[in-house]
């Protein structure tokens, strides 16, 4: 069983990682390698740190010591690629992909639970239990395509985040994004006061942008009735605009990377994995947690196509950039008289905060699958300078070549999602693979109906996200 086989794996290397595991980097008079090998737990620094309770009674005490890693994953998304694609969707359709945006979370949802049953089950992160059944070559290959993915992910993180600078601060688009490597220092803070603390922080910066959405649409008095027949999918949606745009949405939510994270961050916690009992217990709450913070970016990802419905419903055209929708959350003859200041500056502090929590969550996935897929292991810092440097050459680029238009940034974050469409298979189908197995899961596995499910997902999302390939690609051959 795989089960039995990954403990004896992570459990052969001693706490400590990769120098303990290679006996000469101790050795007296030599020093340690910036680059180690990683044959340990997942994340071996902060595995098994945060303590939960034994007892399986208290349900409050153990949904609170179980909860954090949801928070994290939920950054994902409500991260800038999805601004967009909602708001623009309410912009262009009113309340009609309201429904889209609940079937792609419940999709969500489920492909999360599946990510941390495995972590928890197994003690092997999604990146790990595909290194052990494809081995060391084909892993390159699927290492270089999933760290295209998260440097993909980056681009997002480093355009809405030199947006957000330049409409709050007036700082032009280069020195931003050049501004957004500085990033690195905050890390580097959030290493040293330990993960629980990363966690609040995380929740709590999505708490800011969840308020900042209930403010701006309790000031927009959306059409209530409209917005919850919005929830029930009707045929207009296959209309080629329309289909377009759900599509961007669907893209825009189900991130590959936050699959590969899930099911390593859920180790954190502390618990005894030979007890049947307590991985029944950290299954169960971890999902909790999952499907709590899901709800929030759900709930997030309404706002935003609310927002846009309610101000923008017939002022659609023009509003596809960060700043288009900054100057007309101000603007009365497009917002309506809620318009000011004052939403427009909270529109940019949440693009912000987005984009910081994002890059939290993006530089331990990183870490993740490097270590995962080709077993190596890097300090924090190094991992988050070089991802960010080469993520914002080509956005330096594009910025020079057009001018500091934000237009062509936005265009570029479009075409980043390339890299996420093609990862997204290669990231589903091991998952519901290793999760169907009884072999692999023992009790723990995907029922048949859930497998069943998951599969004709995996096949829909597959063929929805070659089509967003095509498309991107076709326009982009158009501009050249």
């Amino acid at each position: 069983m795989l089960k039995s086989e990954a403990r004896q794996a992570v459990e052969s290397v001693p706490r400590g990682g990769a120098d303990q595991a290679n006996p000469a980097s101790n050795e007296p008079g030599r020093g340690h390698s910036i680059i180690e090998t990683a044959n340990g737990r997942s994340l071996e620094e902060i595995n098994a740190t945060v303590a939960v309770p034994k007892s399986t009674t208290s349900f409050w005490k153990n949904l609170a010591a179980f909860s954090g890693p949801g928070a994290l994953v939920a950054v994902g998304y409500m991260d800038p690629g999805n601004w967009i694609t909602s708001i623009g969707g309410g912009a262009q359709y009113g309340y009609l992909l309201m429904s889209v945006i609940l079937i792609s979370s419940l999709i969500a949802m489920m492909l999360q639970y599946m990510s941390a049953k495995l972590g928890i089950v197994t003690g092997l992160d999604l990146a790990q239990a595909t290194r052990l059944h494809t081995g060391r070559k084909l892993s390159f290959v699927l290492w270089i395509c999933t760290e295209l993915a998260v440097m993909a992910t980056d681009i997002a993180e480093v355009i809405g985040g030199a947006i957000a600078l330049k409409l709050l601060f007036g700082i032009p688009l280069v020195l931003g994004v050049a501004l957004t490597v500085l990033d690195v220092l905050i890390l580097l803070l959030l290493t040293k006061i330990g993960f629980r603390r990363i966690e609040a922080i995380v929740a709590t910066l999505i708490l800011v942008i969840m308020v900042v959405f209930v403010y701006e649409v309790v000031l927009a008095r959306p059409d209530l009735p409209a917005m919850f027949e919005g929830f029930v999918p009707t045929p207009e949606i296959l209309g080629k605009g329309q289909l377009t745009m759900a599509l961007g949405i669907v893209g825009a939510t189900v991130m590959p990377h936050n699959l590969y994270l899930h099911s390593s961050i859920v180790q954190t916690r502390d618990f005894d994995r030979e007890d049947e009992n307590q991985v029944s217990n950290a299954v169960r709450f971890a999902t909790w947690d999952s499907n709590i913070q899901l709800t929030g970016a759900f709930i997030v990802n309404c706002l935003l196509l609310v927002l846009g419905a309610a101000m923008f419903f017939g002022h659609g055209e023009g509003l596809d950039t960060f700043t288009a929708l900054y100057n007309a959350l101000g603007d009365k003859t497009i917002a309506g008289p809620v318009a000011s200041g004052l939403l427009s500056t909270l529109f940019a502090v949440a693009l912000l905060a987005s984009g910081q929590n994002s890059t939290i969550t993006g530089t331990l996935t990183g870490q993740i699958v490097m270590e995962g897929f080709i077993r190596m292991r890097i300090p924090l810092w190094l991992r988050r300078l070089v991802t960010r440097v080469v993520s914002i050459i080509p956005v330096l680029i594009c910025t020079i070549a057009f001018g500091g238009k934000e237009s062509a940034l936005d265009s570029l974050l479009v075409y980043s999602q390339v890299f996420l469409c093609v990862a997204l298979p290669i990231s589903m189908v091991p998952l519901v693979w290793f999760t169907s197995s009884r072999k692999i899961m023992g009790k723990h596995a995907n029922p048949r109906w859930m497998a069943f499910l998951a599969w004709i997902i995996v096949a829909i999302l597959t063929g929805l996200n070659l089509q967003l390939v095509i498309q991107d690609v076709g326009e982009l051959i158009q501009m050249l």
